[in-house]
């Protein structure tokens, strides 16, 4: 399958319609091993690049003045490519503990080709808070949703699952664990989280 524009476009809307479908198509591309951390890599910087430009021209549009660590784009990058990694090896370590079948590649496909997805949403919703204000927020809340459902559909199709009610499950449950234990080593290093945004 060539790459094209069109291509990725197109198979980013199967991938909405049809998860699962899309879900296989993305790994029957066969992108070598020594590629896909590129490709995570890639995903990350185009996402806090176009996070970043859409907090300059807000802030330029209000007259404010951007503050904080998380405003940061080299730190914004290393706190969501250590996110995406940790999702990487979450779904890889976890599925395969719970019998899945999946490989560490196609974890690493999946997880990329989802934040393509989410990087497409956000241009969407970059462009409605300056059209559209109102609605650039319901596209965050929908965003969150198509996240979970996509993430529910690829780590099925990766492990070989049935049960997309205990998959779903599954993450959640791999969320707050996550959740708690980041905030014990933030604790226990003495990050107060409140203190960097």
């Amino acid at each position: 399958m060539t790459m094209s524009l069109r291509n990725i476009l197109d198979l980013m809307l199967q991938t909405v319609r049809q998860p699962r479908e899309g879900a296989e198509a993305v790994l029957a591309i066969g992108i070598p091993r020594n590629i896909l951390w590129e490709l995570l890599f890639l995903v990350v910087v185009l996402s806090v690049l176009l996070g970043h430009l859409t907090n300059l021209l807000v802030a330029a549009q209000n007259g404010v003045q951007l503050e904080g660590l998380l405003f940061n784009p080299f730190a914004l990058g290393a706190i969501q490519l250590a996110l995406l990694v940790s999702l990487v090896l979450g779904i890889f370590f976890v599925g395969r503990g719970m019998g899945g079948t999946g490989s560490l590649d196609e974890a690493i496909l999946l997880v990329s080709w989802l934040q393509m997805i989410m990087v497409a949403l956000q241009v969407v919703q970059t462009a409605l808070l300056f059209l559209l204000p109102p609605f650039a927020g319901l596209v965050g809340i929908a965003g969150l949703l198509l996240f979970l459902w996509l993430l529910t559909h690829f780590v099925a199709v990766l492990h070989g699952f049935q049960s997309l009610g205990k998959v779903f499950g599954m993450l959640i449950a791999g969320f707050v664990g996550f959740a708690v234990l980041l905030s014990i080593v933030l604790n226990v290093l003495g990050i107060d989280v409140a203190g960097v945004m």
